[in-house]
């Protein structure tokens, strides 16, 4: 008969003592990685939370101004309090109010809202204040100079950014007359963008969106001309839009960060958002 070589009690003492020890510093190590990456993220988080956030998003109703096509919200009550709970029901089109567009809003095969990544929803943002323009021309439409002059004087705009055209067309919200601004043609006489100017933030600076206050990406006058063909170029090269901004005249023109948030639908083309800007500043 073979027989084991025995353990003393001193060896077996010694190897569960290694044993404890190897599993408290295993133990440590996690707990001590968990707890940075624990601190590191509630730093941002109180960071985030003493800057000031401006929202931009319209508040939306039944009233609310929409693209003359598409129906009105519409809200109905289904229980009160007095059933033991408060419960409504909204139906509402993608494109209402406030409003992000996905790609296969205007392009066969692009991609739906659910395939959007989710950290395209949070981008540095970027606002080219073009206001005092539209302001004196209503038709004004945003070019390539302009953001070569917006550059010049604030940076060069940074890869996988959102940028915003300011126009202050959303101060005449919720006035659905003054939104549209029609001739006596019913043509629209609002402010767009140009396509030099998408082509150039789109091939160039690489941003990943854009937004504006209108309810269109083009201007009237050129939707009313040749249909919406700068919107559907813009989605055509697979980004995401964000439409009816409002408040972008609380925004500075660099440093902010853009969140946009909406419900995660199945294979939706667009929907109503809730966007927010954080704003570099310290709240007061």
């Amino acid at each position: 008969m073979i027989r084991r070589p025995c353990r003393s009690v001193a060896s077996v003492r010694i190897f569960l003592f290694l044993k404890i020890i190897k599993r408290r510093i295993n133990l440590e190590f996690y707990i001590n990685i968990g707890g940075k990456t624990m601190s590191e993220l509630l730093s941002i988080y109180k960071t985030l939370k003493s800057k000031k956030w401006v929202n931009l998003s319209h508040k939306i109703d039944e009233n609310s101004p929409k693209f003359p096509a598409l129906p009105a919200l519409e809200k109905e009550t289904l229980f009160t309090l007095k059933d033991g709970f408060y419960v409504q029901k909204f139906s509402v089109v993608g494109q209402y109010g406030t409003h992000i567009d996905a790609p296969i809003h205007f392009v066969e095969g692009g991609r739906w809202l659910d395939e959007i990544e989710l950290k395209d929803l949070l981008l540095p943002l970027y606002v080219i204040d073009k206001s005092a323009e539209v302001a004196t021309n209503n038709d004004y439409e945003i070019t390539k100079q302009d953001i070569l002059d917006f550059e010049k004087k604030y940076g060069e705009i940074i890869p996988e950014s959102f940028v915003a055209f300011r126009s202050d067309w959303s101060k005449r919200w919720p006035n659905y007359d003054e939104i549209r601004n029609l001739d006596e043609n019913e043509v629209q006489h609002t402010p767009g963008w140009s396509r030099e100017a998408l082509e150039f933030l789109i091939k160039e600076r690489k941003v990943k969106a854009v937004g504006h206050e209108t309810l269109d990406t083009d201007s009237g006058v050129s939707a009313a001309a040749e249909g919406l063909v700068n919107e559907y170029y813009l989605l055509e090269q697979d980004i995401y839009q964000v439409e009816v901004l409002a408040n972008l005249d609380q925004v500075p023109a660099t440093g902010a960060l853009i969140s946009v948030a909406y419900p995660n639908w199945t294979e939706a083309t667009g929907s109503p958002a809730r966007v927010v800007a954080i704003l570099p500043e310290e709240e007061k």
